[in-house]
C-alpha cells in the first residue's frame, strides 16, 4: 500500500468588505477529479485576514456567523495595528477561529456531514485574488 499525495487550489474572488462565501462545489470538484479513494483532503487558505469553516448554507447563520465575529472582535478598539493598516479584527478573527480544515475521503468523496458545506469568510474585502489549497493525501 503506498500513499499518494495530490496539490490542487481553488482561485477565487469575494464581492464585500465582509462575506460568507461557499466554496463546497470548488472542492468536491478537484476531489472528484483526483486519483485519491480513501484519505483526507487538507483545505488550507494561505490569508492573514481569511476564515475557513465548516457548517450549514443557510442565510440566517451566516449572518449570524459575521454578527458573532463584530461582536467578539470589535473592529475600533485601539489595535495597535490599525496604524498600519486599519484591519487588525480582521487578522483577529482569522487568528481565533481558524484558516485551515481537515475533511475526510470516502469513496473518493469529501465525507461532509448532512449540515456541512465548506466556507471561507472574507473579513477584509473585497479582495480579486483569493485562494485555497488542498492536499489530498491518501490511497488511489
Amino acid at each position: 500500500m503506498s500513499l499518494n499525495v495530490e496539490t490542487y487550489t481553488v482561485e477565487f474572488s469575494t464581492s464585500q468588505r465582509e462575506e460568507v462565501k461557499n466554496l463546497t462545489k470548488s472542492v468536491e470538484e478537484k476531489v472528484d477529479g483526483s486519483y485519491i479513494e480513501d484519505g483526507m483532503c487538507l483545505v488550507f487558505a494561505p490569508h492573514a485576514t481569511g476564515i475557513l469553516i465548516l457548517n450549514e448554507d443557510e442565510e440566517g447563520i451566516k449572518k449570524d456567523y459575521l454578527k458573532g465575529l463584530h461582536e467578539t472582535v470589535p473592529k475600533n478598539n485601539d489595535w495597535k495595528h490599525d496604524r498600519i493598516d486599519n484591519n487588525a479584527h480582521s487578522h483577529i478573527k482569522s487568528a481565533f477561529v481558524g484558516s485551515n480544515t481537515i475533511i475526510p475521503v470516502t469513496d473518493g468523496r469529501l465525507d461532509l456531514g448532512t449540515w456541512q458545506d465548506i466556507f471561507f469568510i472574507e473579513t477584509d474585502g473585497p479582495r480579486g485574488n483569493r485562494r485555497l489549497i488542498l492536499k489530498l493525501i491518501g490511497e488511489c
